[in-house]
């Protein structure tokens, strides 16, 4: 089979490798699609995240679906939770298992992840999809799930307001779940017109640039005093100053956004005069089922999110292009590769 994997800043090599044989509790799968992730874009462009670098070679990917080839799924669609928690710690049983101290993560560390033909996971970790949803709509779960997530660490109540800021996929998507949950209006910020575009295009509220009046936009959306809720889905500390200028005092802003470097900068005087509650998002909780629901019923529009498709011998062509954020997410496609 062919797999591709990162070496160090910018490395990525793509070459055949022994298919995996699924273990007691796992299934082989064929997979059919990788969704390029910003987190996969810091190991890519910088050799780390978060304080963990690259210290041995690691096949990325942790945005996936595939076909099961062995098990109790045989044949079926899945998507994949690329969370493997250990399910006996504390914080497993408390129902927090995306806070699990020994979780194993796709592309992360010593665990290889998806860009390849084949690998094998455990069973309990593999969701059906409906035929629909099979390929690329598997894969995008995952950062549908991170929406999810950080939507229901928002406490939103219905018809509330919110502001995200950031609208690549995951502020994109969470434009969507917000619409699906009842909030509105819905005030976007995003720097990169096309991405400012496909915001405004939901037509849940204003889609500005960051250098715009913030004050006036939310004058014209009806929330003079700021936004009940704010969800910052760009890892900079500007989006997380425009995040405390836009929330009402005693609103809530959920941080969402990886930092290029292992700290984030915040306006402390005005989060505090504002009294502010700040929430932190750790990839998710046990969504799947609800955001396959979300995405079969139509609620939410996955597919309109890809702009770019690789083969995966084209890995590092795929990475260069999400890199430069030309469009919104990349797909790499291993099943159409035969090595």
């Amino acid at each position: 089979m062919r797999e591709a994997r990162l070496h160090g800043v910018r490395d990525l090599r793509v070459k055949d490798a022994d298919p995996p044989v699924p273990g007691p509790g796992e299934s082989l799968i064929q997979v059919t699609a990788v969704g390029i992730c910003g987190s996969d874009l810091h190991w890519f462009a910088e050799g780390g995240i978060g304080g963990t670098t690259v210290t041995r070679p690691v096949v990325p990917g942790h945005e996936f679906g595939g076909i099961v080839q062995s098990g109790p799924l045989a044949g079926r669609a899945v998507a994949v939770d690329p969370a493997i928690s250990c399910g006996t710690c504390a914080r497993c049983h408390e129902g927090n298992s995306n806070l699990c101290p020994e979780v194993v993560f796709a592309g992360h560390g010593t665990c290889d992840g998806a860009l390849r033909e084949y690998l094998t996971w455990p069973d309990r970790l593999l969701h059906p999809v409906p035929d629909a949803l099979a390929g690329t709509g598997a894969a995008l779960l995952e950062p549908l799930g991170v929406a999810i997530h950080a939507f229901d660490l928002g406490h939103v109540r219905l018809g509330a307001s919110v502001a995200i800021v950031g609208c690549g996929p995951i502020g994109l998507l969470l434009m969507q779940v917000a619409r699906a949950g009842g909030a509105g209006p819905v005030v976007a910020v995003e720097p990169l017109t096309h991405r400012r575009t496909l915001a405004a295009s939901y037509a849940l509220g204003p889609a500005v640039a960051p250098t715009d009046d913030l004050a006036g936009t939310l004058a014209s959306a009806g929330v003079p005093d700021g936004v009940d809720v704010v969800f910052e889905a760009a890892g900079t500390d500007a989006a997380v100053a425009a995040a405390t200028e836009l929330v009402r005092p005693g609103g809530r802003v959920v941080l969402a956004g990886i930092p290029d470097t292992d700290a984030t900068a915040l306006p402390a005087s005005t989060a505090r005069r504002k009294g502010l509650t700040i929430a932190m998002v750790r990839r998710m909780r046990e969504v799947y089922p609800r955001a396959i629901r979300l995405a079969s019923e139509g609620a939410v529009d996955l597919d309109r999110l890809v702009t770019d498709r690789f083969p995966l011998d084209d890995a590092p062509a795929a990475f260069a292009t999400a890199v430069a954020r030309t469009g919104i997410k990349t797909v790499i496609t291993p099943a159409s590769t035969r090595g």
